[in-house]
């Protein structure tokens, strides 16, 4: 999970409180609105074919800061594909799933993979100050509208089947993904990957040294303000409403920042149908099982090749 401001993120029990019980699914999403006429306005700034996968480097308009940085991932060969938006870590970047994005085009997808607004380059990155958590939460929610934006990207291409379109994050993009799954139905299928169900969550019981020491100096004054304004983006307000639409959680038995206990609450808020893997790993979930297990459920949700035979033939060219 991305660690943003540690002044901040710590908490006592009381400060732990799903927003949702103040604010309706239909107060919350309006955070999210966004003007679908405005123009992409689409640049690319950089091309190459990796061995039959072509990949560009992009930038289109967001609705609320700048411009948004993204690499899309297309098959070589025209056809009409399943279309994929990523979500990285909070210390990532777009390249994150670069590869994953690869392995993906070969089993015929098109993905877009964006960069949030803190780690774009100038003149479009925009910072997130610690002494005003407006700021925090204002950049989380453009966040969600730039990939609801990089929806809107894939559905406008010919190529992309609008009824295939899932969403792969990772931590921080766990948590724009149970928002994505709450308010944004084109999002046919999510995985949720290293996701928490609140921000709190982590200074309440992680036992990092980071977070250990923070718990222990920090003022209550800026604990409450940080929690109250950020609060009603946390991933535990939306994940309830994610029906229809599935969900795949993964998640770390050997997790850095958080415990099991609070991957279970997670998880059981989530609406049905979903499903819970967990893998022998730490909070990067870089096991290979991971990212086959959730091909493999990618492909039952939205209709892509097996990527195993890919992974053979791949494994078979090293010497």
């Amino acid at each position: 999970m991305r660690i943003i401001f540690l002044m901040f993120l710590v908490t006592v029990a009381s400060c732990e409180v799903a927003f949702a019980q103040n604010n309706s699914i239909n107060e919350l999403r309006q955070m999210f609105d966004y003007d679908q006429k405005l123009p992409l306005d689409i640049k690319e700034v950089g091309f190459r074919d990796s061995n039959g996968v072509r990949i560009h480097d992009i930038n289109y308009a967001s609705p609320k800061f700048g411009r948004v940085t993204a690499y899309l991932v297309e098959p070589s060969v025209k056809g009409k594909y399943a279309g994929m938006v990523f979500g990285h870590w909070g210390y990532g970047n777009r390249t994150e799933f670069l590869p994953e994005a690869i392995l993906y085009a070969r089993a015929g997808v098109v993905s877009l993979l964006i960069d949030y607004p803190w780690v774009r380059p100038a003149p479009w990155r925009r910072n997130e100050p610690g002494e005003k958590p407006e700021a925090v939460r204002d950049n989380y929610a453009a966040t969600v509208i730039d990939l609801r934006r990089g929806i809107d990207l894939l559905q406008a291409r010919a190529d992309v089947d609008s009824k295939r379109i899932a969403y792969v994050g990772h931590s921080t993009g766990a948590q724009w993904g149970a928002i994505l799954s709450a308010i944004d139905k084109r999002v046919k299928a999510a995985v949720l990957m290293g996701g928490i169900p609140t921000e709190a969550t982590i200074a309440l019981e992680s036992d990092d040294p980071e977070f250990v020491d923070f718990r222990k100096n920090m003022p209550k004054e800026q604990i409450d303000k940080y929690f109250k304004t950020i609060g009603v983006m946390d991933a535990i307000n939306y994940v309830p409403y994610a029906a229809p639409t599935p969900l795949l959680f993964q998640f770390a038995r050997y997790e850095r920042y958080f415990n099991e206990a609070a991957m279970l609450k997670y998880a059981r808020a989530a609406s049905e149908p979903k499903m819970v893997q967990w893998y022998d790993t730490g909070h990067d979930l870089n096991d290979l099982q991971a990212l086959i297990d959730r091909a493999n459920w990618l492909q039952k949700q939205i209709g892509i090749k097996p990527v195993g035979p890919i992974l053979q033939k791949k494994l078979s060219t090293i010497k």
